[in-house]
């Protein structure tokens, strides 16, 4: 293990106030470390005003540590400053792609998602489909990966898909997609391409520039900054074309009592005050993650993740639900005969190890796969061997428990 990540845990404050805690729910959510609490506390005790609206030196104050914030995004991402829009999360911005993008399509157009998606990116396009009276199509799954072969692809993305929108990491499966097939075919045929990266910003380094998407989303508390905050990503041209779906201040140049003139990218689509703290939060999650290395990051988690399965897979009677190969340190697995709700209930109450159970928000993944839910052990920058010691010894505990 990297010296420097072997002593991670100090950073976290949760982990002072309960010594004993082995926290495997990173995929829901990670904790936030001391140096992000400390720039929103200064945010909140020594600069605290609304922005772009005040002409006193509080409010520049905060204004410009907001749009430094947007700044330090933009250039982690490789995107232009005007891209980046802060939102209140990655569902959010799916929300706002699907009710801008949705309108402009008629029936006879397709949507491409895939059938791994969270319902923030399945939901809000159902909704639209219902209402412009769009097709839906997903690509389907081989051995927890999509099928993205050359003719599998052009059988499903064609002439009439207008967007094709999926999750870069699966939260439930950790099966990374292969992101350059799916990309390349969409734009073939001219289709948007939006990609949910909820599940990848905490894993490895996502350049915009790279992917070469249209649009992007993710949230800041998977990612160890705070919640109600996220990002959309835009390229400037597709941003300049979009109407924005929230309305109210800041978010225009001029409005009369008959019309209003939209303000310019990125403003317009941030209606209202925004969270500013969380979004100084977000910036400073973004360079604490650099400072640590991508690839320090990136070898810690495949060490302790390959480590997971495969000690995990010596109990006898547990499944492990997703690819061996192309998976960041999300582990779903079943017990034979065991409530995934049972498992988190006793690995919680005897062993202090917080693990997520159920359908993981991906219900029509669970029903696609014909299981009721899993147990799921997600890992992060903080987590060890030992965690994972701990969480085959209560599995070991579940077992003759309900044996």
């Amino acid at each position: 293990m990297n010296q420097e990540l072997g002593k991670i845990k100090t950073d976290f404050p949760i982990f002072k106030n309960h010594p004993n805690l082995v926290y495997l729910d990173n995929a829901s959510t990670t904790q936030t470390p001391q140096v992000v609490l400390d720039v929103m506390d200064a945010y909140y005790t020594k600069y605290r005003a609304n922005i772009h609206r005040g002409i006193y030196k509080l409010s520049n104050e905060a204004t410009e540590m907001y749009e430094v914030a947007r700044q330090v995004v933009a250039d982690s991402l490789e995107a232009k400053f005007e891209e980046v829009i802060f939102t209140s999360g990655a569902t959010q911005g799916l929300n706002m792609l699907a009710q801008a993008l949705g309108k402009d399509l008629k029936p006879g157009d397709n949507v491409v998602l895939t059938r791994m998606e969270h319902h923030a990116n399945l939901i809000p396009w159902q909704e639209m489909s219902r209402r412009y009276g769009f097709e839906l199509r997903f690509i389907e799954l081989e051995n927890y990966e999509l099928q993205t072969s050359d003719d599998t692809l052009k059988n499903l993305i064609d002439k009439n898909t207008k967007i094709v929108s999926f999750t870069l990491v699966s939260n439930t499966l950790g099966t990374i997609n292969n992101a350059t097939s799916i990309i390349e075919r969409a734009k073939s045929v001219g289709a948007i391409m939006i990609i949910d990266a909820a599940q990848a910003m905490a894993h490895f380094s996502v350049s915009v520039k790279t992917l070469n998407c249209d649009f992007l989303v993710f949230s800041g508390h998977k990612m160890y900054g705070p919640t109600g905050i996220g990002v959309l990503y835009g390229k400037r041209e597709r941003l300049e074309k979009m109407d924005p779906v929230l309305f109210g201040g800041d978010m225009i140049k001029e409005v009369t009592f008959a019309k209003a003139i939209w303000n310019d990218i990125p403003w317009r689509f941030e209606a209202g005050t925004p969270n500013i703290g969380g979004a100084i939060g977000l910036a400073t999650a973004t360079q604490y993650l650099q400072r640590i290395g991508w690839l320090q990051i990136l070898e810690h988690e495949v060490e302790v993740m390959l480590y997971a399965m495969q000690e995990l897979q010596r109990i006898g009677g547990l499944t492990i639900i997703g690819p061996i190969e192309k998976r960041v340190g999300v582990i779903s697995f079943i017990l034979d005969c065991v409530h995934p709700h049972d498992i988190a209930s006793v690995l919680d109450t005897k062993y202090n190890i917080a693990v997520r159970a159920g359908h993981h928000c991906t219900m029509p993944l669970m029903q696609y796969l014909g299981i009721p839910g899993t147990t799921r052990a997600s890992f992060g920058i903080y987590n060890s061997r030992e965690d994972v010691d701990r969480l085959v010894e209560g599995i070991k505990e579940v077992k003759r428990i309900f044996s």
